[in-house]
């Protein structure tokens, strides 16, 4: 079985043939996605539920990114049933 690397990691190994540029904002984003999941943790136990979904996509250079928002529910909510997954978005 193939260890589970984190983000940090897996962007760290997918980057060995970017520029430091590249390099610099890959890190930027897995930095950024750590604190954003670090707070969707304080949240919750906080007592809202949060869900993260596309809002949008970045065209430019021929690449693309996902933009994101966040779906905030106060208070007591059910879980989102199965066909609402997030690998459905």
């Amino acid at each position: 079985m193939t260890p589970k690397l984190n983000v940090k990691e897996r962007a760290e190994a997918q980057s060995g043939e970017m520029s430091a540029e590249q390099q610099a904002a890959i890190r930027m984003v897995a930095n950024d996605l750590h604190r954003l999941n670090q707070a969707v943790m304080r949240a919750v136990d906080a007592g809202v539920s949060v869900e993260i979904i596309r809002s949008a996509r970045h065209h430019g250079g021929g690449k693309w990114g996902d933009l994101l928002t966040p779906i905030i529910i106060a208070g007591a909510a059910a879980a989102p049933a199965p066909e609402e997954n997030l690998s459905a978005h």
